[in-house]
């Protein structure tokens, strides 16, 4: 929440500098502009639609946020939710760095230095495993043998990788399976970094199945929110919040329509 003041009364303004972008899984195009991210900016925009617009919507992705699927729940009850791909692989790629840093304070007490290969190679260990080179897996191989003494870093990589695996899946049972493995792998870890990640898994995985099932996710929405940001660069900021919507909205349109 930020605040600015009028120079001519003094008077403090209070202006919401995030906003929520809705967009079109089909076309991609920007159907709306909320204020903030919580439920009842959403719920707001969704209750302003027409209830036929409402009742034919059939997937929506979103990120891992319960606001949004609270909305969601309450004015599209009938519409299948997924759960975003590459913010769940955040989540589980926070969790790796999460227990690199804090391996790092535990044995060595003091954060990572370039001497240390788990700190040197950091951005390798939260590379996909099966697009790594050959050159690349041995350096990988190297960090395990040489900066992994309690074995907790491979434990948490292969978490990591087990995830990937999960959300590659191209059927329920498949999903399931995946996900009983990665069950097990956590447990195998026993860091707290994994098990929050896995929690998170549980609690959305009625979205992950859905995104399995239906591929959905929120790339178009990650396409028009740099669009976004490079039409309020070229403006040098907005102070007007309308008319910076509507700028949104109507150079949206004209590029889906071209």
């Amino acid at each position: 929440m930020r605040y600015f003041q009028d120079q001519s009364t003094k008077a403090w303004t209070r202006f919401e500098p995030w906003m929520t972008t809705i967009v079109d899984l089909d076309t991609g195009q920007v159907l709306g502009v909320v204020d903030g991210r919580d439920h009842k900016g959403v719920g707001d925009w969704l209750f302003a639609r027409p209830l036929d617009w409402r009742l034919g919507v059939q997937v929506v992705a979103i990120d891992p946020s319960a606001a949004f699927r609270k909305a969601l729940r309450m004015w599209l009850p009938r519409t299948a939710v997924a759960v975003d791909h590459f913010h769940l692989i955040s989540h589980a790629n926070q969790a790796m760095t999460e227990t690199r840093q804090n391996l790092s304070q535990q044995v060595k007490g003091r954060r990572g230095r370039a001497v240390d290969k788990a700190w040197a190679h950091r951005m390798l260990l939260l590379r996909a495993g099966d697009q790594l080179s050959p050159r690349a897996a041995l350096r990988l191989e190297e960090v395990f043998a040489v900066d992994n003494p309690t074995g907790a870093l491979q434990a948490v990589w292969k978490v990591k990788e087990q995830l990937r695996a999960l959300l590659r899946t191209g059927s329920l049972e498949d999903a399931e399976a995946a996900k009983n493995e990665l069950e097990a792998l956590v447990k195998a870890a026993g860091r707290p970094e994994t098990n929050r990640l896995y929690r998170t898994v549980c609690r959305w995985w009625k979205e992950i199945e859905v995104l399995i099932i239906t591929g959905a996710t929120t790339g178009k929405v990650e396409a028009n929110n740099t669009s976004i940001k490079n039409i309020k660069r070229t403006a040098r900021g907005y102070r007007n919040p309308a008319n910076y919507k509507s700028v949104i909205l109507l150079r949206s349109a004209v590029r889906t329509a071209a």
